[in-house]
C-alpha cells in the first residue's frame, strides 16, 4: 500500500491554497508583470527531476547564436541570498549547483540567481536581450513570453496527485498555462502508439504543442585534467555518486553497456559532508553527473572524478518544429 494517499486529505487542503492563488494571478487580483524582451519560462508541476538543466542548456545553445542570453535561476540551496551574477569562478555555496554548470558551460551568456524573478529580470534587461526563467512554472509574478512545461515520460503529471499525497506543487489544471509541453526522458524503445496514447491522454488545449524527448548521453567522460572514453571504465572498479532527484536513466544506461560498479545514492542537491567525502575518497575512481560534479570537485580537487554529461535530444525529428515554434512563441510573444 501507497501510505503517501493517506494524506490525501491535506492534498485537498493543498489544492484550495494553491487554486486560490492561480485565481487570483487569473482574475488579475495579483499582479502578473510583462516584459519588454522576451521571457522563457521552463519549470514542471511536480517535485523531482524533469530534465529541466538539460531543456535549458538545450535552450541556449539554440538561441545564443541569435539573441544576447540570460539564464535566471534562484540557485537552489545556496548559502546567499539576492540577486547574484554567476561567474566561471563563483561557488556551489554562493551560485547552487545548477547555476554554475550553465555558466561553466557557456562562459559567454549572462548566468544570474535571484529568488525575485521580477528583480533578477531588472537587474538583467539591460544587458540581455532574452531571458531564460530556469524552474519558474509557479512563479505567477512573471508573465512570460513563452512558456514551456516539462513532464517525465514514466511519471506524467496526469497521472499523479497533489502534494503531499503526491509529487504535484500545484493542480494538473495547471498545464493549461503552458504553450508547449515536452514529455522527457522517454525510453529508447519507446513506441510511437505509446506517444500517440500520452499525446492523446495529455488532452492539449488548441493552443499547445506536445513534443518528446529522451537523455542523450555523451561518449566521453570528463575530468579537471582529463578527457576519456566512456569505455576507459569498462575494464576497471569505479564508483557511480549520485545527488540526483531520478538517477535511474542513468543506471540504465551503464548497464545496458555492461558497466559493474559500486552505487552511492544522495538526496537531490545534496550538500556532501567532511565525513562523507572521506568515504568517498577510499574508492579508486568515481563517476558523477554534471550537476553532483560541481559539489564533488572543489571538495575532492585532482582526486579520480569524472562526470558524464547528457544533453537533451528530441524525437521523431520534430527537433526543427520545436524550434520553429520557440521562436514563434517569442516573436508573438
Amino acid at each position: 500500500m501507497n501510505f503517501r494517499k493517506l494524506l490525501f486529505p491535506f492534498s485537498v487542503l493543498y489544492d484550495g491554497v494553491t487554486s486560490l492563488r492561480n485565481l487570483a494571478y487569473d482574475k488579475g487580483w495579483l499582479e502578473s508583470k510583462r516584459y519588454e524582451i522576451p521571457v522563457i519560462c521552463v519549470g514542471n508541476l511536480s517535485v523531482g527531476g524533469t530534465g529541466k538543466s538539460p531543456m535549458v542548456a538545450y535552450l541556449v545553445e539554440f538561441l545564443r547564436k541569435d539573441f544576447k542570453v540570460a539564464v535566471l535561476s534562484r540557485g537552489y540551496k545556496r548559502k546567499t541570498r539576492g540577486f547574484r551574477e554567476v561567474e566561471v569562478t563563483s561557488t556551489v555555496e554562493e551560485v547552487g549547483d545548477e547555476p554554475l554548470q550553465f555558466k561553466q558551460n557557456f562562459p559567454k551568456i549572462t548566468v544570474a540567481v535571484c529568488e525575485d524573478r521580477q528583480e533578477g529580470i531588472e537587474r538583467l534587461k539591460e544587458q540581455a536581450g532574452l531571458v531564460i526563467l530556469d524552474d519558474a512554472f509557479q512563479h505567477r509574478k512573471v508573465d512570460a513570453s513563452l512558456t514551456i512545461l516539462l513532464t517525465p515520460f514514466h511519471d506524467l503529471f496526469i497521472d499523479d496527485l497533489l502534494l503531499p499525497a503526491g509529487n504535484l506543487r500545484e493542480s494538473r489544471k495547471g498545464a493549461k498555462r503552458a504553450d508547449i509541453i515536452i514529455v522527457t526522458k522517454c525510453p529508447e524503445d519507446a513506441s510511437y502508439a505509446r506517444l500517440n496514447e500520452i499525446q492523446y491522454e495529455l488532452n492539449l488545449l488548441p493552443h499547445q504543442q506536445v513534443f518528446f524527448s529522451r537523455i542523450s548521453y555523451d561518449q566521453l567522460i570528463y575530468g579537471e585534467t582529463e578527457t576519456l572514453p566512456l569505455e576507459y571504465l569498462s575494464d576497471k572498479p569505479f564508483t557511480l555518486v549520485t545527488g540526483i532527484a531520478n538517477p535511474q536513466p542513468l543506471l540504465d544506461h551503464l548497464q545496458r553497456k555492461g558497466y559493474e560498479f559500486q552505487y552511492k545514492r544522495f538526496g537531490d542537491h545534496h550538500a556532501f559532508s567532511e565525513s562523507e567525502i572521506h568515504a568517498l575518497r577510499q574508492h579508486e575512481i568515481i563517476l558523477t553527473t554534471e550537476k553532483d560534479y560541481m559539489r564533488l570537485q572543489p571538495k575532492l580537487g585532482k582526486f579520480a572524478l569524472y562526470y558524464l554529461p547528457i544533453k537533451t535530444e528530441i524525437l521523431n525529428g520534430k527537433d526543427p518544429a520545436l524550434k520553429r515554434n520557440i521562436l514563434y512563441g517569442i516573436k508573438k510573444g
